[in-house]
């Protein structure tokens, strides 16, 4: 990179947040950050904006406004979803990064790309939901969008050079979560500290319960659906235990491409970032010989419904992949407040699938309008 790239960051307190301003951090003189946001975690932001000094945040909890304010004199302070989606439509900076978890990061996605701002994207929801208004705003506004996920990340790389004609299926890994190897009969008596118990990643509660059902994976499917312009049939998934094997690329003469590296989002981050380069890092290095062996296996269908569900969505398009994606939104969070057991999430997420009224082409309109219908059911 030959100039200083200005960056705003989405989602700032999170994980990807966070480990995004470890990368700035590396590399100071080629990042400034310009915009941070946060949903609720007013102090870390304060203290984030008081050493990358931006131009301005944004805090989602509108109660937290004036304390913010006053810690920040100099920083210009918005608040709530408005803040949220107006500061994610401006068009001075070079890229965003999206880390919101969750349907809330569609629409600042959307609003990053009609600016014409290129965006780092970790929210896979915003694909999962809008995939096809995206990728049609992509190109008319003549926009990129590279992706933070380690497993399309991967993808991304391997293919590098390569001719999508060639491309016989992407392989999407997973670790498998905690309970790869529990037997079925077992899941009724999973309790939320065991789901947020994963053996590889550190990452939000969310992401953590939907590693644990496989939902991430089935959202994977669909995101590189969007990402790649491959069929579903050409989609596929293997469990992988160690997570150094991020995702692999399978090619007409029976090659394979693979993507190896530490199960660390810095490194995805850092190349979304610094596309097209591989800046030197001083991150944790792999080390083969340490790691020993590699291991994969077919999922379990029969016990992670979930991925199921979620290639059911993709080959009925439409309206179901938003349902899909809000009703496990509402499944996850209701798991972690103690209200639902583990095995009632997927049988929510399938009875909104079932139940609400199918569009075959959603506009955004259609899309929020199913993510608040969604969001209302039981």
């Amino acid at each position: 990179m030959d100039k200083t790239r200005h960056l705003s960051i989405l989602g700032s307190t999170g994980s990807i947040g966070v480990n995004a301003l470890n990368v700035v951090r590396s590399f100071p003189d080629h990042f400034k950050i310009k915009y941070l946001t946060a949903q609720t975690q007013s102090d870390l932001l304060i203290d984030q904006a008081r050493e990358f000094k931006p131009k301005a945040v944004v805090i989602g909890d509108e109660s937290k406004c004036s304390d913010i304010q006053g810690a920040l004199p100099e920083v210009e302070v918005l608040a709530g979803r408005h803040g949220l989606l107006e500061l994610s439509g401006r068009d001075d900076i070079d890229i965003v990064l999206n880390g919101i978890v969750g349907s809330a990061g569609m629409e600042p996605t959307i609003k990053s790309i009609q600016a014409g701002v290129d965006v780092a994207l970790s929210n896979k929801e915003s694909l999962v939901m809008a995939g096809g208004l995206i990728n049609a705003l992509l190109e008319e506004k003549n926009v990129k969008l590279f992706p933070v996920d380690s497993e399309h990340s991967a993808i991304w790389q391997c293919l590098v050079g390569e001719d999508p004609a060639d491309i016989k299926r992407l392989i999407i890994t997973g670790s498998g979560g905690p309970f790869r190897s529990m037997k079925k009969e077992s899941f009724q008596d999973i309790t939320v500290e065991q789901a947020l118990n994963h053996p590889n990643w550190t990452m939000g509660r969310k992401i953590t319960i939907d590693s644990a059902t496989m939902m991430n994976k089935g959202l994977e499917v669909i995101e590189a659906y969007w990402l790649f312009n491959l069929p579903e049939e050409k989609i596929d998934i293997v469990i992988h235990p160690q997570s150094i094997v991020h995702s692999m690329v399978e090619f007409q003469d029976g090659s394979v491409k693979a993507q190896l590296g530490l199960p660390d989002m810095k490194i995805p981050i850092q190349y979304a970032l610094t596309y097209p380069k591989h800046f030197p890092q001083a991150w944790e290095q792999l080390d083969l010989a340490k790691i020993s062996s590699l291991t994969f296996e077919a999922p379990d269908l029969d016990k992670f419904v979930c991925i199921r569900l979620a290639y059911d969505a993709l080959r009925a398009g439409g309206s179901m992949p938003v349902v899909l994606n809000v009703a496990n939104e509402v499944a996850v969070h209701r798991f972690l407040d103690g209200e639902i057991g583990f095995t009632a999430i997927p049988e929510h997420i399938e009875k909104a699938m079932n139940t609400h009224d199918f569009i075959q082409n959603p506009d955004l309109d259609d899309i929020l309008a199913l993510e608040t219908w969604a969001k209302s059911t039981r």
